[in-house]
């Protein structure tokens, strides 16, 4: 699994490139991103391809807005660095399954700016990342 987390880091180059992660059905994977600034105010992952278009995850002023989260992603995500230390806003999906194959993006608003949370969802976002978990072999 160390291994695997290492190659999407390495894997993880410039913020407009699309990373394709491909993981077994009930594996943990951490999704990566990581913002030039270390000053945070507020994190947002979305898949856009959900109905209703809800969040995956959305943390602001380091408290998780659990509002708009689409009910599939509850209790099931979390940012790896709580802290949000160095930039790190990665995000780890736990049991993933099938029904999380999509697109997410990363978005983050720096302390500085005073993005209302739409703004935010119109932005560009700064890690596209395509998560692939085929149906386990036999079914």
């Amino acid at each position: 699994m160390a291994t695997f987390l290492l190659l999407l880091f390495l894997l993880s180059g410039a913020a407009s490139d699309l990373i394709v992660v491909t993981v077994d059905p009930g594996d943990d994977v951490i999704l990566p991103c990581r913002a030039a600034d270390s000053f945070i105010r507020a994190v947002e992952w979305t898949r856009p391809d959900l109905e209703p278009p809800e969040y995956v995850l959305l943390t602001i002023d380091g408290h998780l807005d659990p509002t708009h989260q689409h009910p599939s992603f509850k209790d099931r995500v979390e940012l790896v660095d709580r802290d949000l230390k160095d930039g790190d806003v990665s995000l780890t999906l736990k049991n993933v399954s099938s029904i999380d194959n999509g697109t997410y993006e990363c978005r983050v608003a720096s302390a500085g700016s005073r993005r209302r949370r739409r703004s935010i969802r119109d932005s560009d976002p700064m890690r596209i990342i395509r998560l692939q978990v085929p149906e386990p072999a036999g079914e």
